[in-house]
């Protein structure tokens, strides 16, 4: 989380938002930029127009909304529209829950209407297909695979997956703990597949030697380091072309494979959404979408009239 914010309001929400709401860091870098934003905008209106003075907690709805459409004249993304006005009303909660404005002026702000955006998802043959050809007789083929094996058998986002240490596996019992956002902690069963993997990669970890400060962690590089979010995408990008797989691709994508595919074996929601350590099951909830459209599509295609 960026450390500079000069504006001493912005610091404290910062601070709010990482000890209270347990926001990631990234989260909180995007809600302080768009205050730090709505900043600067008050100052060239200070330059401009002596008798349109304003700050943070004494801006009118008015400005707010000359903010907004400011930032919206410069042909931001609809998604990056209702950012900024979640940050708002974030922003000017936090300040009436602390007393330093009596009303938040961002309370009725309207979020724009987003389009349903999907994830991609992989079946389970692709999946397969890119399992199988990982090479095994690279030095590395068993920690990539390795990695494939976890990012779909937990359901992992790959920051987890980077920073997870080797006595967060428990293989007796079949289960990883998790470190997930705002530190908070949860344990994922894993499949007899993922075990295995992980079992042949930990023999040939033995052949690396990790610096002190990483030498808990599982996934190294070959030079002893913990690997950065950077080179699990690169590592997935190939496996997959050389799968032959045309779909955008990420690490992400196993998360989003592997939660589709619990909805659409009949996995109870509550559980999914705690496998995936998500706070609301709103964001659960595009799963059963996911699984909608797929049972729709396949009954179009048996219907009679539509062959």
């Amino acid at each position: 989380m960026k450390k500079g914010y000069k504006n001493i309001l912005i610091k404290e929400f910062a601070l709010y938002l990482k000890l209270e709401r347990a926001l990631s860091d990234n989260s909180i870098e995007s809600y302080c930029s768009d205050i730090s934003k709505l900043s600067r905008f008050l100052e060239e209106i200070k330059k401009e127009n002596v008798d349109e003075i304003k700050n943070l907690c004494s801006i009118d709805r008015e400005t707010l909304l000359s903010f907004i459409n400011s930032e919206n004249d410069r042909g931001i993304s609809k998604r990056s529209q209702a950012r900024i006005v979640s940050s708002l009303r974030t922003f000017y909660s936090y300040l009436e829950m602390e007393g330093k404005v009596d009303k938040s002026v961002a309370e009725l702000l309207e979020l724009p209407k987003l389009p349903a955006r999907l994830p991609v998802v992989l079946s389970v043959e692709e999946i397969e297909v890119i399992l199988g050809v990982i090479d095994l007789s690279l030095p590395e083929g068993h920690r990539d695979k390795a990695i494939v094996e976890l990012l779909y058998s937990c359901g992992l986002r790959v920051s987890e997956l980077v920073n997870l240490k080797i006595s967060d596996i428990f293989f007796e019992e079949e289960f990883i703990r998790v470190i997930g956002k705002g530190d908070k902690q949860r344990l994922i069963p894993i499949g007899t597949p993922a075990v295995d993997a992980i079992k042949l990669y930990l023999k040939q970890r033995l052949h690396i030697n990790p610096i002190t400060k990483d030498s808990n962690i599982l996934f190294l590089s070959r030079r002893g380091r913990r690997m950065n979010r950077e080179m699990v995408f690169l590592i997935v990008k190939r496996e997959a072309e050389k799968a032959g797989i045309t779909k955008s691709i990420s690490p992400h994508t196993f998360r989003h494979s592997f939660a589709t595919h619990l909805v659409e074996n009949g996995a109870d929601l509550r559980v999914v959404q705690q496998m995936l350590g998500h706070e609301s099951i709103l964001t659960t909830e595009i799963y059963t979408h996911v699984d909608s459209i797929k049972w729709r599509e396949t009954i179009l295609k048996s219907h009679p009239l539509r062959k």
